[in-house]
C-alpha cells in the first residue's frame, strides 16, 4: 500500500487549509486513518483519527473544534480540514494508516503546513 498526501502551505493565523491523503493498495484492510504533525524539535503528536468504515473520529484537544477529518469513500482519500489556524500549529503532518489491533505503520511522505501570526 501506499499513501500520498497533498496540501498544506503558508497561511496567516486564522486562516484555513485542507490536507488529503490518498490511499493505495490492499485499502480493505485499513482499520484507522490518523493525523500526525511534528513542529521543528518537538515529537510527532497524535491530531486526529477515524475508522475506515465510518463512525466515530477522535481529535487531540489541541484542535477539536477546528480541525475535521472526513473519507471520501470513492476515492479512498482521507481530508483534514483546518480552520482557525494558530501559529502553534505549524509543523509537517503526516498521514498514516493502520490495521486492526496494530499500531500505525503505514505513512505519508509529510506536507508543511505553516501558520505566520
Amino acid at each position: 500500500g501506499q499513501l500520498v498526501q497533498s496540501g498544506g502551505g503558508l497561511v496567516q493565523a486564522g486562516g484555513s487549509l485542507s490536507l488529503s491523503c490518498a490511499a493505495s493498495g490492499r485499502t480493505v484492510s485499513i482499520s484507522n486513518m490518523g493525523w500526525f504533525r511534528r513542529a521543528t524539535g518537538k515529537e510527532r503528536e497524535f491530531v486526529a483519527e477515524f475508522y475506515w468504515s465510518g463512525g466515530s473520529t477522535f481529535y487531540a484537544d489541541s484542535v477539536k473544534g477546528r480541525f475535521t477529518i472526513s473519507r471520501d469513500n470513492a476515492e479512498n482519500t482521507g481530508y483534514l480540514q483546518m480552520n482557525s489556524l494558530k501559529p502553534e500549529d505549524t509543523a509537517v503532518y503526516y498521514c498514516a494508516v493502520r490495521k486492526a489491533m496494530s499500531t500505525y505503520n503505514y505513512w505519508g511522505q509529510g506536507t508543511q503546513v505553516t501558520v505566520s501570526s
